[in-house]
């Protein structure tokens, strides 16, 4: 893993900032209220080489370690939502192609996603399963040296830009993974507009009526479609919504502190006033713990620790937690501009909200770390020696005094 405070990091760090800053930033609100990113805009990501960072160089990628990919994450989300989205779904194709992949499927797609001619998308949700992925209802029948697709998925971000789908189908009741070209007969993409959050992700429904596909665009063993495939995409998917809502937290106080420094109200700036300084005191706390989580995570995950799932999932609990209550301070701090059509704010809040529910609920992820901390039990069970045992309690205690056999009230 690079120092994340080595002159590196700090260079690359500042590079994104500098591109979010005068590229993004402006094109942002105007990319939300179009519900589309225009592909000027994508072929610019990839031109600087954003699409592929995480892949190895000798397929096109940056390699980088996932500490910097996380910087990159948390500056597109201040940026936009909408445009980390694409960088979270895309990698996450790459990342499964990459690792789970046959040679043949690497080499017909690994290089055209790392460089951008190819834009990958993840379909796994549909209109009747969300958090429970081994739900899945399309179906997949194996007819020869093909497989036929039935069945829809539903709100596929960036579906309606999407070169190659990672899909999800039911095979011999067995969930199993499949790549799936858009130019495929049998595949009809609907575009779904009037999102809440990330309205510019292009959001679309897939239908699949007689797909017919190759067999060798199965990817992964048959049954581990959720099990292997989609739980290892998952698990990148949350560490970018982690970052990229730090971001977007970062973005929330960023806005605030500038609008409270320059707004006057009862003849001082609004700034002076201790409920605002209260105000951003908790939305700099957030930002911070939030910043302090993704990068545990990262480290866990560089280093190939056995815990970095848990910290990625509780980073992308907290940090999607500040994210919203940040935007929602943010526009208790701006008032009246808070809710009209002149700042981002309500871009904030619609892209934050959506963060507590995409890769994994934030219930999803209360009930994943309860049962992280749960298994940590044995081991602090050996050692909690120190403990004094709690007596047991008398069996009249219980019942509350004798009881006549023949009198249930006990009367």
């Amino acid at each position: 893993m690079q120092d994340p405070a080595s002159t590196d990091t700090a260079d690359l760090r500042a590079s994104f900032q500098e591109f979010v800053d005068r590229e993004l930033m402006p094109r942002a609100d105007s990319f939300f209220r179009a519900e589309e990113t225009p592909r000027e805009f994508i072929d610019m990501l990839a031109a600087r080489g954003y699409l592929g960072m995480w892949l190895p160089p000798e397929v096109g990628g940056g390699g980088c370690d996932m500490h910097t990919l996380g910087l990159l994450h948390a500056e597109i989300g201040r940026g936009s939502g909408s445009i980390r989205s694409l960088l979270t779904v895309h990698t996450m194709v790459a990342q499964v192609l990459s690792r789970w992949g046959s040679d043949q499927q690497r080499e017909r797609w690994l290089r055209d996603l790392a460089c951008g001619r190819l834009l990958g998308a993840f379909a796994l949700s549909e209109p009747e399963i969300g958090s429970d992925a081994g739900g899945v209802q399309t179906r997949a029948r194996r007819d020869g040296d093909t497989y036929v697709l039935d069945g829809c998925k539903m709100w596929i971000t960036y579906g309606q830009l999407a070169d190659l789908f990672l899909v999800f189908a039911r095979c011999d009741d067995r969930p199993t993974a499949f790549f799936v070209d858009r130019r495929t007969p049998g595949l009809s993409i609907e575009p779904v507009h009037g999102m809440f959050g990330l309205r510019a992700s292009m959001t679309a429904r897939l239908s699949f009526s007689g797909c017919r596909i190759p067999s060798d665009q199965q990817v992964g063993p048959m049954g581990g479609g959720v099990s292997l495939i989609a739980s290892y995409a998952l698990d990148f998917g949350r560490f970018s919504v982690a970052w990229g809502s730090l971001g977007l937290a970062q973005a929330c106080l960023d806005a605030s502190i500038l609008h409270t420094s320059e707004r006057t109200q009862f003849g001082k700036l609004i700034k002076e006033h201790q409920l605002v300084r209260r105000l951003i005191t908790e939305m700099m706390t957030r930002v911070e713990s939030a910043r302090l989580h993704c990068a545990e995570a990262a480290r866990l995950r560089d280093a190939e620790d056995m815990n970095a799932a848990a910290a990625t999932a509780m980073a992308k609990y907290v940090a999607s937690t500040a994210a919203t209550q940040c935007a929602l301070d943010a526009i208790q701090l701006h008032g009246a501009h808070g809710c009209g059509p002149y700042t981002p704010l309500q871009r904030y809040l619609g892209d934050a909200k959506v963060g507590e529910i995409i890769e994994g609920s934030n219930e999803i992820q209360q009930i994943t770390l309860a049962e992280y901390g749960y298994q940590r039990y044995r081991q602090l069970a050996k050692r909690a020696t120190w403990r004094t045992p709690i007596p047991p309690t008398p069996s009249s205690e219980v019942t509350g005094g004798d009881v006549s056999d023949d009198d249930p009230s006990g009367h």
